[in-house]
């Protein structure tokens, strides 16, 4: 009996060491796995955070933030390129979108346009507004008339030989004040819709691919509410960006507002308009949105200023997710408007400066 218990207490001792061993083992992978993994008290390392970086689609749609941009008219003696860099300098970076103005027969981009939208550094790309009519109207551009055509095809040739990159192209911007609705007037809602067809399918037909097709409309309520005004859309098919031009300015409390609600003005004097923003978002849902002009008079009223309206742009833009892009007017005067530059008070400066270049604003291409 003594020998067996000798034997099974030794044999409990050897089972007891071994466990003690093993638990011993175990506890020191844990304390080696901790210090490898940096952990500091939590089941397992915090993945990484870092945000992905934002892009364009194939119709310049960012896929994060709104692109930023300009008509930076001259200022005193500036020329338009001399514009373009002193409204930089205003807002403390580089735009994203910078915004010209042209008509047939000369072609476009200029050679300046170019140089600033391939700027070593300062990647812009190109909104390019296009009257092509020719003194024609649009009856007679939609019907194939030759001298636009040939305009037309020669503006093709050039954009393939010189400018292959991608861009915005405004055909005849804000349309509606020039509505003769009239049968056989040749200037109806159905003409222009005609006409822009007609342009737009002329150059793809030419080989142009880079063009990405913008609408722009002023947005106003009393041409909302015209009962042609749905008849001015050209079409999903050649329509890739709607627009349109609310400036902010005057007494009246809809039109001396924030952001969000020049978007999306209301009139009681047309009470079926539902404002801009609710209309397209409704009919064409899948549309991005840019304000191809837009600017803020230089003056307060009430509590409103404009440096207290540019501040404000940030949180009218969470109520207004559709929109993609803004292009700002930037000129001395403008009548009705007003002084719509940027630097038109130290306050409105420093405003600009803050809201341009940080949140949704900040700069989108590298």
């Amino acid at each position: 009996m003594g020998a067996v218990a000798g034997g099974n207490r030794r044999t409990r001792q050897a089972v007891v060491a071994t466990a003690l061993l093993v638990a011993i083992a175990i506890v020191a992978v844990l304390v080696i796995q901790h210090r490898r993994s940096g952990d500091q008290g939590t089941s397992a390392p915090s993945p990484s955070r870092t945000p992905p970086s934002c892009t364009l689609s194939d119709k310049l749609v960012p896929s994060c933030g709104v692109l930023f941009g300009a008509a930076a008219n001259p200022l005193g003696d500036e020329s338009w390129d001399e514009g373009l860099t002193s409204f930089e300098k205003t807002i403390g970076r580089t735009v994203d979108i910078a915004h010209y103005y042209n008509a047939s027969p000369e072609l476009f981009p200029t050679a300046d346009m170019i140089q600033r939208a391939r700027e070593p550094g300062k990647k812009r790309l190109l909104m390019l507004n296009w009257k092509p009519e020719m003194g024609r109207t649009w009856a007679q551009v939609a019907a194939g008339d030759p001298t636009v055509d040939a305009a037309i095809d020669a503006e093709a040739a050039y954009l393939k030989k010189t400018f292959p990159e991608k861009f915005y192209l405004v055909i005849h911007h804000e349309p509606e004040d020039e509505v003769l609705p009239q049968a056989g007037s040749g200037m109806t809602a159905t003409d222009y819709r005609a006409m822009y067809r007609h342009v737009a399918l002329r150059l793809r037909q030419h080989g142009v691919t880079n063009a990405v097709f913008v609408m722009n409309y002023t947005g106003s309520a009393r041409w909302g509410s015209a009962p042609w005004f749905s008849q001015l859309y050209p079409g999903d098919d050649v329509v890739d960006w709607i627009a349109e031009d609310p400036y902010i300015f005057g007494d009246h409390p809809d039109y001396w507002s924030d952001l969000a609600t020049a978007v999306n003005r209301r009139d009681p004097a047309h009470p079926t308009w539902p404002g801009f923003y609710n209309w397209a978002i409704t009919n064409h849902p899948d549309k991005p949105l840019m304000l191809g002009e837009w600017g803020i008079d230089e003056q307060s009223i009430g509590t409103k200023s404009k440096a207290g309206l540019i501040s404000g742009i940030q949180a009218s833009l969470r109520q207004r997710p559709q929109l993609k892009a803004l292009v700002y007017w930037n000129e001395s005067r403008v009548d009705p408007i007003g002084e719509t530059r940027l630097d038109s008070s130290p306050a409105a400066e420093k405003a600009a400066r803050a809201v341009f270049s940080k949140g949704s604003l900040k700069r989108q291409l590298g």
